[in-house]
């Protein structure tokens, strides 16, 4: 388990609250406080391999979890998308800028104004 991937931090984000809290609490300290086997083992008052077999459970149920619902892929693109979005309407107002269309560069930073609430307001 040395390396560590990064896609279970996402995972756990999205689906952290259908596991058991014990499963929960072993696989977020090992993810994202990136604690060791044995430092989660002495803070938690289990094994070593106790830990490791929790990891495991969780991870398994993660990665189910997306290959059925696919909630962290379609969020993944949700938010290239917005992106995208928002460097088009970025080129947009410098264009409209340089060709001194005022109503243009306001109109685009509207929608940008509009676009980023939504994404704070959908994402929070």
């Amino acid at each position: 388990m040395a390396d560590k991937n990064l896609n279970i931090s996402v995972l756990l984000d999205h689906y952290g609250a259908m596991l058991t809290e014990k499963q929960r609490e072993v696989i977020d300290l090992y993810y994202n406080d990136d604690l060791s086997l044995a430092e989660i083992a002495e803070q938690e008052g289990i094994t070593r391999q106790g830990v490791r077999d929790n990891i495991k459970r969780a991870e398994a149920q993660l990665i189910e979890m997306e290959e059925k619902l696919h909630s962290a892929a379609r969020f993944k693109r949700m938010m290239e998308t917005f992106e995208e979005i928002d460097q088009a309407l970025a080129e947009m107002e410098k264009e409209y800028s340089s060709l001194r269309r005022l109503s243009g560069v306001k109109k685009v930073q509207s929608i940008r104004k509009k676009l980023s609430s939504f994404a704070d307001d959908y994402f929070a």
